[in-house]
């Protein structure tokens, strides 16, 4: 995943998918600043979420905002939020089934539709008069 505004120091090879959700009802800013080189700072409205790629030594502050400051709410380190990457064949769409090689049998069976038309008329109550 790229970040498209400040793209991570050349020197950071050890990087991390990872996620924040922001579970409170204020807006916040989730900045890291640890990592030389590298300006990250994010707003994280309440019930996002907020996906990104860092170094796996980085530290995510939380700063919660008020009227007029923000407060630093929280220290999270990077390897806490890492999201588990699907694997290859999670990421199959195909309605084929597909063969497991060591028992040879489906491990998902496809799926059955119905050929022909499978749509039926709607009936709708209608008022015909009013007094």
């Amino acid at each position: 995943m790229a970040q498209i505004l400040d793209p991570l120091p050349p020197e950071q090879s050890e990087t991390v998918l990872c996620c924040y959700v922001n579970a409170t009802s204020k807006i916040q800013v989730a900045r890291i600043s640890n990592i030389p080189n590298w300006y990250f700072e994010r707003v994280v409205f309440p019930g996002q979420r907020l996906v990104f790629e860092a170094p796996q030594v980085a530290q995510m502050e939380i700063h919660t905002g008020m009227m007029a400051s923000a407060i630093l709410s929280d220290k999270i380190s990077c390897d806490r939020l890492v999201i588990k990457e699907p694997m290859t064949y999670e990421l199959n769409t195909d309605s084929e089934a597909t063969i497991d090689s060591i028992n040879k049998k489906p491990l998902v069976p496809p799926i059955n539709t119905k050929a022909g038309d499978t749509t039926k008329p709607l009936t709708i109550a209608s008022l015909v008069s009013v007094e």
